[in-house]
């Protein structure tokens, strides 16, 4: 088989078409030899990755592994430089004697095997694994140890923050700026999106939050912080002298091959700064496919549905880092075609997305959402994307805005989707003006996913059954989260969402002109065949997806 090119391997398996072959090809041919043809075929969607390496594994006959689920003998890691191992993109994962058993994703590539032959003195015996998880697997294994080593030496030494003005690569290898480095890189790999560094009378706390959970990274010396904030501070452009006044600022770093923009507040407390970092994936992650957010089948032909009409406002809500923005992002990609022009407004532009003109919000200049607004009208605009209608002047111009013919998408931080409407109302919208020009609304939240591999089955009391709105005599079978190491113990692997879409069809738009309550708006919609918040969670329950604590803690009211 070796001597089948992958191509037609993949042909023949009936895992690629032979249009898609020459697609690739071409794409291939057009990068001028730089990616393989394996590169081309996972960046073009054709393939997954883990698929693409299965596939691979079983044609060339290596073993595959998944590095995520395997536990990797640190002493085999040691054998092999960090160095090596970042160059070439392998790493070791376990010892039988004088044998190495090494990661990579190029297993015929002999002269690979030869260098680290050459280093550890061991035969080397490759199993295929994907890229992207190798990558992740060399910084979590060896940024490990290099924390150790930078505490160590700047607990034992003391530090300097070394500023701009020395040669790079000092400064890059001074002890306290590996770390800063190294806990940014280990957060992102451990997909979170926030880091707190909180100083307390005796140590720094490092945490992550994690699903939406914060979980302890590491506690560090308090000789320490001082350093570390300095130096956070110093690469995201603030005033290193200020210690009394809060900050903001942002800085871009490297990790894995991704470029992260990274945003840092600094907060004064009793014990020194407290220092929090927000991770987000620039433009180079790409945006996702409406059908990639988790939508029943029911909920995504409503919301595309909407998304389909000419003018009007739609309008995402939910609490803070719900996944509002990603929708509204998914929403543009859908629409936004070379025949329309596409403008948002936003504080900040969270990701930059091509062929879209993308407005930052300055408040210290002037440039209010409401001043941004203004001008973009004058813009020749079709679809304009409003960051959050924060207050009365922002929605009245939207709102004014779709009427006149554009389609206007928005956030708003309400509860549901009935309350949205009525808080645009309390804004100082006119109800008739909101019945007129409102599409619909999509209220959401983000529920955790069970981890597959601890989740325990039992069945449910009347209490839940009760919560999940089913007969109380009905014991229907549920699953508990227990904790693994596949999920650090957390019993949950992963976040899903749960949308309640308002379609404002003319039913709703009456109640709506009308000066209707939110039960009445509710009662309209569900006659309508909306789905609440709660119905979609009690749902995903009972297919063991989540658990009963997550539908208490997403939907509770009292």
């Amino acid at each position: 088989m070796r001597n089948v090119r992958i191509g037609d391997y993949l042909v023949g398996q009936n895992l690629i078409s032979q249009q898609q072959l020459d697609q690739v090809l071409t794409a291939q041919k057009e990068s001028n030899g730089t990616k393989r043809f394996g590169d081309v075929v996972v960046e073009l969607g054709i393939l997954s990755e883990v698929k693409l390496a299965q596939t691979l594994a079983e044609m060339l006959n290596f073993k595959y592994v998944d590095l995520g689920s395997i536990e990797i003998d640190t002493e085999a890691v040691q054998k092999v430089p960090e160095a090596l191992a970042k160059k070439y993109s392998v790493l070791a994962i376990g010892i039988m004697g004088k044998r190495l058993t090494i990661a990579t994703d190029d297993p015929i590539n002999f002269s690979i095997l030869e260098d680290i032959k050459m280093s550890t003195g061991m035969d080397a015996i490759p199993v295929l694994a994907t890229k992207t998880a190798i990558n992740r697997a060399i910084g979590k294994c060896y940024s490990m140890q290099n924390v150790d080593n930078v505490l160590d030496s700047v607990q034992t030494f003391g530090i300097e923050v070394t500023d701009d003005d020395g040669s790079k690569d000092r400064v890059e290898s001074a002890p306290i700026v590996k770390l800063a480095t190294t806990i940014v890189e280990n957060s992102h790999r451990a997909e979170a999106t926030d880091i707190h560094i909180e100083p307390f009378k005796t140590y720094t706390r490092i945490r992550i939050r994690v699903n939406g959970d914060l979980i302890e990274l590491m506690n560090v010396s308090n000789v320490v912080h001082n350093s570390l904030t300095t130096r956070l501070k110093l690469i995201s452009g603030m005033n290193i002298a200020e210690k009394r006044v809060p900050q903001d600022g942002r800085f871009t770093q490297v990790v894995d091959g991704t470029t992260l923009d990274v945003r840092v507040s600094a907060l004064p407390t009793v014990n020194g700064e407290k220092i929090v970092i927000r991770i987000l994936s620039t433009g180079q992650i790409a945006l996702r496919k409406i059908t990639d957010l988790g939508m029943t089948e029911y909920n995504y032909n409503l919301f595309e549905s909407m998304i389909k009409c000419p003018h009007g406002v739609i309008l995402v809500t939910g609490p803070t880092g719900s996944g509002k923005t990603t929708t509204l992002y998914s929403a543009l990609g859908e629409i936004a075609k070379p025949n329309v022009n596409v403008i948002t407004v936003e504080d900040p532009v969270e990701k930059n997305i091509d062929g879209i003109n993308q407005v930052q919000v300055n408040t210290k200049a002037g440039m209010t959402f409401a001043a941004a607004l203004r001008s973009i009208l004058r813009q020749d605009p079709d679809i304009v994307m409003i960051g959050e209608m924060r207050d009365s002047e922002t929605a009245d111009i939207g709102i004014r805005a779709a009427i006149t013919g554009h389609l206007v998408l928005s956030t708003l931080h309400t509860n549901d989707a009935a309350s949205t409407i009525i808080r645009l109302v309390d804004m100082g919208v006119a109800p008739y003006m909101v019945a007129s020009s409102l599409i619909g609304v999509i209220a959401q939240r983000l529920v955790k996913v069970i981890c597959p591999k601890c989740k325990t089955p039992r069945y449910s009391t009347p209490e839940e059954n009760k919560l999940m709105k089913i007969p109380e005599s009905e014991s229907v079978q549920i699953y508990d989260a227990v904790g693994c190491a596949e999920c650090n113990g957390t019993g949950y692997k992963g976040r899903t969402a749960i949308h309640e879409i308002i379609h404002c069809t003319a039913g709703v738009s009456t109640i709506i002109a009308q000066g209707g309550g939110k039960e009445q708006i509710e009662e309209a919609a569900k006659a309508n065949g909306t789905k609440l918040l709660r119905d979609n969670v009690a749902e995903l329950v009972q297919l063991g997806s989540t658990t009963i604590d997550e539908l208490v803690r997403v939907t509770y009211a009292v």
